[in-house]
């Protein structure tokens, strides 16, 4: 039984992550190597544990009590006590070895191993691993605590035992699965993706500006977000590792990342989280960089 839960990283998912499972009652653990991140993230749980309470769709006492399951640790060795440990760091194949590297011989041996990741083989990953039978991707949607989507992808070598265990905790902190057979990006991202670089494009032909194209998508498609909005939600740095794994990976060329997706990411304007994206968020409203 899956009781105790350890996420590795901070950032906008892995304090998603924590906040949903320590609501469904879970203990949890929340690592990173940067102590400023885990103080941003306690502050955003703290927030959006008020949303709900204010809302009525949880209780205060309901509130305090999923923070009080919270703990944080700059290290990774109360890994040694948790059932499942969700990785949630950057989207980068290296990075999530590496930390898989430090973290397997930490695990006990029954404790399941999974990823966030948004684009990279479950299969692959797993195979650096001293437990592919054990490991499984988990993709949560962003904001998680909002999202009700968590896609789950087994590897070739992830037993049932484990895919069914992650379906029953998944029903338990109120989201619902859809199967992804292991491919590049999976279901979600394989089209939405593609969707958004598009728009890139369409803004990097000259077709239409930033306002003209969100405002096209918005209200011709009934979307909640336009596509660059969206991009610069989901962080441009992001966008473009799943648009190269796709590339990659399906050696189309439908997938080729525009140009000036690479440009604004090598100019560090990767959205939101930095300030500016195709938007500039540094003043009241924001306003768009081209």
């Amino acid at each position: 039984m899956v009781q105790h839960v350890g996420i590795i990283g901070a950032g906008q998912m892995g304090n998603g992550i924590a906040h949903v499972f320590a609501i469904a009652g879970f203990d949890v653990l929340l690592s990173d190597t940067n102590p400023e991140a885990l103080e941003k993230a306690i502050a955003k749980i703290k927030i959006n544990l008020h949303r709900q309470v204010a809302r009525n769709s949880i209780t205060e006492e309901v509130s305090q009590a999923a923070l009080d399951r919270i703990k944080t640790d700059i290290s990774l060795k109360g890994f040694d006590k948790v059932d499942l440990a969700i990785e949630a760091a950057t989207e980068k194949e290296s990075v999530k070895i590496a930390i898989f590297k430090d973290l397997c011989p930490i695990l006990k041996p029954e404790a399941i191993l999974a990823t966030n990741t948004s684009s990279i083989s479950i299969t692959r990953l797993a195979s650096t691993t001293d437990r592919p039978e054990k490991f499984i991707g988990l993709h949560f949607m962003n904001p998680v605590p909002v999202m009700k989507l968590v896609e789950l992808i087994r590897g070739i070598a992830t037993s049932e035992e484990t895919y069914q265990i992650a379906e029953k905790f998944i029903k338990r902190i109120d989201k619902i699965s859809a199967n992804s057979e292991d491919f590049p990006a999976f279901i979600v991202n394989r089209l939405l993706l593609p969707m958004i670089n598009e728009a890139i494009y369409t803004l990097y032909e000259g077709v239409g500006s930033v306002e003209a194209i969100d405002k096209a998508m918005r209200l011709g498609a009934n979307h909640p977000m336009g596509p660059l909005q969206l991009a610069d939600f989901i962080g441009l740095d992001t966008c473009l590792s799943i648009m190269q794994v796709l590339y990659e990976g399906l050696a189309d060329t439908k997938y080729r990342p525009c140009p000036l997706l690479v440009k604004y990411v090598e100019a560090g304007w990767i959205g939101q989280k930095v300030g500016r994206g195709f938007y500039d968020y540094r003043g009241d409203e924001p306003i768009p960089t081209r």
